[in-house]
């Protein structure tokens, strides 16, 4: 860390009263000073000097810790400032004995944003919606500025949005620059307010909106439509956006898993002996799906390509049907001599795979 000598930088003694302290400063804050060194860097930086120095030794507690340690011992002290030198909250503290109100105006703050907040609407959609997209109009109600409302320049600050002033300081006239509050940095106030509007010009509208939800879209993923949020409260305001926010209705029979669909299919036992054909539905349409003869309860057949979209690589999940053998709870007196004829079969005793 580089050491500094307050005392040197203020030119003082390390015997320096208050006084003595207070008029360095103000000596070399006038001399330095931003507003009379615009772009000057080195007088920039000795500027912020002369303020850490008087910080540290116009205070009793930091310049007794100072004296005695030196610059390694004022570590409790904010490292951000000593570094910036000054920030705008700073320059009020620091310097509002010297300047009054003159640097609490003292700030590199840019203009008011008058864009319009955003809007949020939640859609629900069924899984066949999200497999295929879908085109959705919803009524949205939004602000948005009246018909015949009209502006006119602030009076206040001549359409500048600014308002400067000169101040009186121990150090000389000084301009600063604050945000019109007439305008709120503007530079433009509402001339005429129509019939049902509110003080800022604006009514809230129904508008039919028109939301493309693309294939494969998933729960948690939200849309945004821009410029379709409430319009900003002023002539030059931009529109805020409209937030879509997608749920997705539990389906009936199948169960998604990201791209991929479940589907449960139940068959008899002798379908599961010998084998079936089985018509099994998807998203969009209706597949033959052949079972072979021996399949086993819980054996998983995968249909390629049946599945969703991937919004992102716009290929297709699978269907992974679910074969699920259906075990009856009753049973007719000449199938049940049937199973007891059979049940002692070699071909019937389970084996374990």
């Amino acid at each position: 860390m580089k050491k500094k000598d307050y005392y040197d930088i203020l030119g003082i003694s390390k015997t320096a009263s208050e006084d003595d302290i207070k008029k360095a400063y103000r000596k070399l804050a006038i001399r330095y000073h931003p507003d009379k060194n615009p772009g000057n860097k080195i007088a920039e930086e000795k500027f912020k000097e002369a303020a850490e120095a008087y910080e540290v030794l116009s205070s009793p507690e930091k310049r007794n810790i100072y004296d005695k340690y030196g610059y390694e011992g004022l570590g409790g002290i904010n490292a951000s400032q000593r570094e910036a030198g000054y920030t705008n909250a700073g320059m009020k503290d620091l310097f509002g004995d010297f300047f009054g109100s003159a640097f609490s105006s003292f700030s590199f703050t840019g203009g008011r944003s008058f864009k319009g907040s955003d809007l949020r609407i939640r859609i629900k959609l069924s899984l066949e919606e999200i497999s295929r997209g879908v085109e959705k109009k919803v009524k949205v109600k939004r602000m948005k500025k009246a018909k015949g409302v009209r502006f006119k320049t602030c009076i206040h600050c001549n359409g500048n949005g600014k308002i400067s002033q000169i101040k009186n300081t121990v150090i000389g006239k000084f301009r600063t620059m604050t945000t019109c509050s007439y305008c709120n940095g503007s530079g433009k106030m509402i001339d005429n307010i129509p019939t049902g509007a509110n003080r800022q010009g604006m009514i809230n509208e129904e508008e039919l909106v028109n939301i493309t939800i693309p294939q494969g879209i998933t729960e948690g993923i939200n849309l945004k439509l821009s410029g379709k949020g409430n319009e900003g409260d002023h002539f030059e305001g931009s529109h805020g956006d409209l937030i879509v926010i997608i749920e997705e209705i539990p389906h009936e029979i199948f169960k998604r898993d990201g791209v991929n669909i479940h589907y449960n299919l139940y068959i008899s036992i002798p379908e599961a002996v010998l084998g079936t054909s089985k018509e099994v539905p998807t998203l969009n349409e209706k597949v033959r799906l052949f079972i072979e003869g021996g399949t086993d309860s819980g054996k998983i057949i995968n249909i390629k390509g049946k599945g969703i979209r991937n919004i992102e690589t716009h290929s297709y999940g699978d269907l992974l049907v679910h074969i699920h053998v259906w075990t009856p709870k009753k049973l007719s007196k000449d199938l049940k001599q049937i199973f007891e004829k059979i049940k002692h079969d070699e071909n019937f005793k389970p084996m374990i795979k």
